[in-house]
């Protein structure tokens, strides 16, 4: 190659369930990828190179134009163009038609109304624990229902369906799914955006944002159920992962857990940063050639924003494998830049801020069921996170509570 770089397939093995691939770190800033299908594209992981690739206009999210960097069937696949109203895989200003529809409905007033039925939930998940009592597992229990329950709520969807919305939404999320499982959870969570909106109408009196939409009359109704099927697909499986894989850390880190009531606030920001669920699935192709830190980026070559290893640059964040709730980690990218940024990001910090707090207010003794070790990971997601977080409480001696901390994270290496 003229680079002089050796392309690698992109690494996946975590050492411990918070930190990202240890290969991965080792590589440049922004170093060549060999892909499954053959591509030959790049993989960036320093933060400013990403940081400058999320902001660049030349680079594209249509899906026609990205590689997968990981998985099987699917990403030996050439993908064909998203559909209409696919709006995270259009590129300006076709995107920002669709981005200028929805920006009121989650932006920092609207999420402020919504408040009110974020502590409801989080109320119900934590009395449902202390009703059925431990040990449990906190991912059912509590870090799955309530970004779900919200985001519902907010689209009009009715509750009945939120489980069958969730199975749908991992198979989709999982980088082995087969292109048929894809299609058919694809159909399950577009199935579900029909009904609501037939049931709805055009009516906005009690319907959610899908009828609000679908009052402009801006959208055709095959724009109007694709839409509808992204928000509800993406509007919940991160903010569950990051509720689950927060709790486990800070069950692990007695010390930075007791700053979390302190500020809530930046004490988010830091487990968004430290933890970054968006592992594999933030791509972007160049349309021409494209010079980046020092590397010539090529038109059609697909680049791998590596978010967690981005996040953890020490050039950009001292002591960045630290955990620290008392520092400002302003300007971390696990929510993406660029017109692109995630459009439900003052949602999710809300639900992570009202839910976290809240559960260790509930349950001040809550500590992990099981060796941190043996708490299993979903590695082969677009969205990183647990599979399950076995939790128990009960009152115990501190010296005993702080032992287990310990030894939990003698556990993790």
């Amino acid at each position: 190659m003229s680079d002089g770089q050796t392309a690698q397939s992109l690494e996946t093995d975590r050492p411990t369930p918070f930190d990202p691939p240890v290969a991965l770190r080792r590589r440049p800033p922004l170093s060549r990828l060999a892909y499954p299908d053959g591509h030959l594209g790049w993989v960036s992981t320093g933060y400013a190179e990403t940081r400058a690739i999320l902001a660049d206009p030349r680079f594209s999210t249509r899906r026609e134009l990205l590689h997968q960097p990981v998985g099987g069937e699917r990403a030996t696949e050439r993908p064909t163009p998203a559909e209409p109203g696919i709006f995270p895989h259009m590129d300006p200003p076709e995107h920002t038609r669709f981005r200028r529809l929805l920006a009121h409905h989650f932006g920092p007033r609207r999420v402020a109304g919504l408040m009110p039925a974020i502590r409801r939930h989080t109320e119900e998940a934590l009395d449902g624990m202390a009703g059925n009592g431990g040990p449990a597992d906190l991912l059912t229990a509590f870090a799955m229902p309530i970004p779900a329950l919200v985001i519902c709520e907010l689209l009009g969807v009715p509750v009945e369906d939120r489980q069958r919305v969730q199975a749908a939404t991992a198979v989709m999320n999982n980088l082995d799914s087969r292109p048929e499982q894809v299609g058919a959870a694809v159909a399950t969570i577009t199935g579900t955006v029909r009904d609501v909106l037939a049931r709805q109408g055009a009516s906005t009196a009690e319907g959610g944002l899908l009828a609000h939409v679908a009052a402009s009359g801006e959208l055709s109704d095959e724009e109007l159920t694709n839409l509808g099927m992204v928000l509800l697909a993406t509007g919940h499986l991160p903010t569950s992962s990051m509720l689950a894989l927060g709790a486990f850390a800070l069950l692990t880190d007695p010390d930075q857990r007791a700053l979390l009531a302190a500020d809530p606030e930046r004490a988010v920001e830091e487990l968004l940063r430290y933890l970054s669920v968006l592992q594999f699935d933030v791509r972007r192709t160049a349309l021409v050639d494209v010079e980046i830190g020092g590397q010539v980026i090529a038109a059609g070559e697909t680049v791998v924003l590596a978010l967690p290893v981005a996040n953890r640059d020490p050039g950009r964040f001292p002591c960045p494998d630290a955990l620290d709730l008392s520092r400002s980690a302003t300007g971390h990218l696990a929510f993406g830049h660029g017109v692109h940024q995630c459009l439900g990001q003052h949602l999710a910090r809300a639900e992570l801020r009202v839910a976290l707090t809240a559960l260790f207010e509930r349950f001040p003794d809550l500590r992990l069921a099981v060796p941190a070790a043996e708490v299993p990971t979903r590695d082969r997601s677009a969205v990183y996170g647990v599979d399950r977080l076995p939790v128990t409480w009960g009152a115990l001696p501190a010296d005993r509570r702080r032992k287990g901390a310990d030894h939990a994270l003698q556990d993790l290496g």
